[in-house]
């Protein structure tokens, strides 16, 4: 089962087959950023800094630049492999 890392805190938690990353950091109880959960908004864009990803939808709002920066949007990126998301504004839920 793959791994989330959330960075600068320092969270791991366990991605369940078919979570996006966002759903996987709900799940752990750790609140990302988020507005329209399907990658149109933007408002959940981050940085990965280790892993792999692929999307629920063909367009996810980023240029090819943007991921090849290693940009995601969580709310529609499935982990392939570990990844590690540097969200500085992620906090606990409970």
């Amino acid at each position: 089962m793959p791994q989330l890392k959330i960075t600068p805190a320092g969270w791991t938690l366990p991605i369940q087959a078919g979570q996006s990353l966002l759903e996987a950091a709900q799940a752990g109880g750790v609140r990302l950023a988020r507005s329209c959960r399907n990658g149109t908004c933007r408002a959940c864009l981050c940085a990965m800094t280790q892993g792999q990803v692929r999307y629920r939808v063909e367009w996810p709002g980023l240029s090819a630049e943007e991921k090849a920066e290693g940009l995601v949007l969580p709310c529609v990126a499935e982990a392939l492999s570990d990844v590690t998301l540097e969200a500085p504004s992620a906090a606990q839920m409970f």
